[in-house]
C-alpha cells in the first residue's frame, strides 16, 4: 500500500477533484497548508501591493493499493499542471498497515 501526498494550488483543486472522481477514486483527505518556496506572489489590499510571507496551498492525502499509484499520480499531474513555478509536489510513501476503526478492517479492505 502507498500514501500519495500532493501539494497543489488552490485554483487547481476543482480540476484535480473532478479528475480523481473520473478515475473512481473513492476517498481522500484535504488540508489547507502554507508553503515557502521559489514562487513570489504579490497581493493587493486597499490599493497597496505587498508580498505575503507564505503561499496558500492544498495538501491531498490518498491511501491506495500499489497498482493504482501510477494512475492516480498521472491524473493529479495532468489536472494540477499550469506550467508555472508553484504547481506543486507529489510524494509517495510506503504504508505498512491501515486499520479501519469502525470494524477492524485491515490494509486493502480498510481503504
Amino acid at each position: 500500500m502507498k500514501k500519495i501526498e500532493a501539494i497543489i494550488r488552490l485554483s487547481r483543486f476543482d480540476a484535480v477533484r473532478d479528475a480523481l472522481a473520473d478515475i473512481d477514486l473513492r476517498f481522500f483527505t484535504l488540508s489547507e497548508v502554507k508553503g515557502f518556496g521559489l514562487q513570489k506572489e504579490q497581493r493587493t489590499y486597499r490599493g497597496s501591493t505587498y508580498d505575503p510571507d507564505y503561499i496558500a496551498r492544498l495538501r491531498i492525502d490518498i491511501l491506495t493499493s500499489d497498482v493504482r499509484v501510477d494512475e492516480i499520480v498521472s491524473t493529479i499531474k495532468k489536472a494540477a499542471y499550469t506550467g508555472e513555478v508553484g504547481d506543486g509536489k507529489i510524494a509517495i510513501y510506503n504504508v505498512d498497515s491501515v486499520l479501519r476503526i469502525r470494524n477492524d478492517d485491515k490494509d486493502e479492505n480498510a481503504i
